[in-house]
């Protein structure tokens, strides 16, 4: 959890000047960010989602690290949007993976979803359906009915820096915590 120091809210990693609550953040979410954490509940509280504000020009892992500290690089993840495709059925899914790894699409996405096809979502397709600027799509706030597959690596993680739905700022949240999303599965073997 974020921790207070004086008037000043210190976030539990990296070094950020604007730190909040998700809850107190919602201005800066995109729509279904917002509307998923005014929704939130279960045993990790809302206040226990941090905010921390950045530029977007350093939205990307590495520029990222590099302006916010070191110890980010292994508490980063990534969520992607995935396509399956089976029999004419197109299927949705997201997948978060920590940030050093790739997502397996060809084998474990494609059989977890039980599609013949697996591919990345086009760009368009991705924020599209998301309603999340490309490169800040996060876990939290996707449509229902889609399967979020969540690497259980990242699960594991005290807390986890991940896209905030837009490329200006980012979430850090309790990795267990994302065990709470709709659709939300820990798969061994996700990311490689």
């Amino acid at each position: 959890m974020a921790c207070w120091y004086g008037a000043k809210m210190r976030a539990p990693l990296g070094d950020f000047a604007d730190v909040r609550t998700a809850p107190e953040a919602l201005d800066l979410l995109p729509a279904p960010v917002a509307d998923a954490v005014r929704a939130w509940s279960g045993p990790v509280p809302a206040d226990h989602l941090v905010f921390v504000d950045s530029d977007p020009a350093v939205a990307d892992t590495a520029d990222f690290v590099a302006a916010h500290g070191s110890e980010l690089l292994s508490a980063s993840a990534n969520c992607v949007v995935v396509v399956g495709k089976r029999a004419g059925e197109t299927r949705l899914a997201a997948c978060v993976v920590p940030s050093s790894a790739r997502v397996d699409v060809n084998g474990t996405v494609r059989r977890h979803l039980g599609v013949r096809k697996a591919s990345f979502a086009p760009h368009d397709v991705a924020v599209g359906e998301s309603g999340m600027e490309y490169g800040g799509i996060t876990p939290l706030g996707l449509p229902g009915g889609w399967p979020l597959l969540i690497d259980a690596a990242v699960t594991d993680l005290p807390y986890v820096l991940i896209g905030s739905g837009r490329r200006r700022g980012k979430l850090i949240v309790p990795g267990k915590a994302l065990l709470q999303l709709p659709g939300a599965e820990a798969v061994e073997g996700l990311g490689r």
